[in-house]
């Protein structure tokens, strides 16, 4: 999110405001915030193409954070603030993470991670003091240095993290060209065109900003001249209120803020005025299509949807118009040359469902890991996969039926399952273990845990929150179980591969999609 331009044409208007205390940075401010931190990474050592991450809630130190990175020439992890020690150690050490910024409220968390990280020279405290010559508050280091732009400035971009089917998070690293940083990737300017970016718009934030989503689209608005207002968390009414407050013109949301906020009472809805709304994107998890034709009737033909994995591999997208047209699309290929391929890599007839496949519109790998690039692609390198299967239409319109990884998506946050299955297999009462998301009417889908006892341990309630309890000590408490059931054997085929599809078709019923 580069501001050098902004900076001196719009000096003195909002960059962004933060929604719960009204705290507002303008643009000459973010400026010369992400300036102070651009030259302490240079004095820290940090060249281009390095890395550093980013491991704090939804505040006013977050933006400045990716800013500096992105007029660095460096690569940025933002992670999720709810992973345990252990999680954000992994990651750390995986992005090769030189720097941390942290925040007060995740500073114990941070503190514990980096014990294991020795390459992690410096953990800054964006909003807070330090306590020793490796954990420092960030006004305390940054205060002396220079608000004027380094002398060697260059295009930095996010490495954001996504899972697989090992469970084990993967970068995902974009080649950065040696460009200047008011420059920008061809993807983003792709999705500045399509998502209608311009000057004077306001967009409102209402998701944690270490997704990949509110990534792109807050860094966009910002290199429009734009004003973002950041929610900390997600309530159905402040939304409203935010977006008749501030004449929001641009949102982003994910299906189950959709569905929070119809089921406000009628006399709330339509307390706010939200005739200001020009657009509002969706993604990260389908959107039942009750949902979305409740919200199209609520606020008018200004809903568009997209589907793309953070890879980047293709992009679909369609307006209100077209998925009513085509309801239940993901849209239509706007990036990238979609394939629907059967197990034999054979094209699929129109409206016969296959693995979606991709010649990639964005060039991606994964990061110092060959072996997992090599598997998410054809035998001949020319496509790309994350998984999801589907089928098209006579129009070609997407339509998403399953995800053959077994990827979990509630709330619009991708869970790999794979992780808890490992644990659970380590706990002393279990013999077997498999996780899926079955439906939730809220969250679209919940984790649930299907265990086999070792024998002779009694299965029940009481089994049930040891083994969930066990799961939270170890993992963020997205990836945690909400439930545990038990069988007397797990189904495995003969090759000792777990026949997991078996288990999660029971708690589906008869839906002829598995996707929510």
């Amino acid at each position: 999110m580069y501001t050098g331009t902004h900076a001196r044409l719009r000096p003195l208007q909002p960059a962004f405001i933060m929604a719960a205390t009204g705290e507002t940075v303008t643009y000459r401010e973010l400026e010369a915030r992400s300036n102070r931190l651009a030259h302490l990474f240079r004095k820290h050592g940090l060249r281009r193409l390095d890395h550093y991450s980013i491991f704090m809630e939804n505040n006013s130190r977050y933006l400045e954070a990716c800013s500096a990175g992105e007029r660095s020439g460096l690569y940025y992890t933002c992670i999720n603030s709810f992973l345990t020690a252990g999680e954000l150690a992994y990651l750390l050490v995986n992005s090769q993470s030189k720097i941390l910024i942290t925040s007060v409220a995740k500073l114990d968390v941070a503190r514990e991670a980096i014990q294991s990280c020795p390459d992690v020279g410096l953990c800054i405290v964006a909003d807070g003091p330090g306590e020793s010559d490796r954990i420092v508050g960030l006004a305390d280091v940054t205060t002396d240095l220079p608000s004027t732009p380094i002398a060697d400035e260059w295009l930095g971009t996010a490495m954001l993290y996504s899972s697989g089917t090992t469970g084990r998070p993967k970068g995902i690293l974009r080649p950065l060209p040696q460009e200047p940083p008011k420059h920008n990737l061809p993807l983003f300017d792709f999705l500045t065109r399509l998502w209608h970016y311009r000057e004077g718009m306001v967009y409102l934030s209402p998701a944690p900003l270490y997704h990949s989503a509110p990534q792109a689209a807050v860094n966009l608005t910002i290199r429009m001249g734009g004003t973002v207002i950041i929610m900390e968390s997600f309530d159905p009414e402040r939304y409203l209120q935010l977006v008749e407050t501030w004449g929001i013109t641009h949102t982003q949301l994910v299906p189950t803020m959709f569905s929070r906020m119809l089921k406000l009472p009628e006399e709330v809805r339509k307390r706010y005025d939200l005739s200001s709304l020009e657009i509002a994107i969706h993604a990260a998890a389908p959107c039942p299509a009750l949902v979305k034709d409740d919200m199209i009737k609520w606020w008018g033909p200004i809903i568009h949807e997209y589907y793309g994995a953070t890879e980047g591999l293709g992009f679909t997208a369609c307006n209100s118009e077209e998925w009513l047209a085509h309801r239940g699309s993901v849209g239509k290929v706007l990036l990238g040359d979609l394939h629907i391929l059967d197990e034999n890599m054979r094209e699929c007839a129109t409206g016969t469902a296959g693995t979606v496949w991709f010649k990639t519109g964005s060039p991606f790998e994964y990061f110092n890991d060959p072996e997992k690039t090599k598997e998410a692609r054809s035998a001949d390198g020319s496509m790309s996969t994350v998984g999801d299967v589907g089928y098209v239409d006579a129009d070609r319109f997407l339509y998403l039926t399953d995800r053959a990884t077994f990827m979990i998506i509630s709330g619009g946050v991708n869970i790999y399952p794979q992780e808890c299955e490992n644990l659970l297999i380590t706990h002393p009462k279990v013999a077997d273990a498999a996780v899926f998301g079955v439906p939730n009417v809220d969250l679209g889908e919940e984790v649930k845990a299907v265990v086999q006892p070792m024998p002779g341990v009694v299965p029940g309630p009481a089994l049930a929150e040891e083994l969930i309890a066990f799961c939270g000590q170890s993992l963020s408490r997205q990836k945690v179980p909400r439930s545990v059931d038990f069988e007397k054997e797990l189904p495995r085929l003969p090759t000792g591969k777990l026949y997991k599809r078996l288990l999660r078709d029971r708690y589906w019923g008869n839906k002829s999609s598995r996707i929510v």
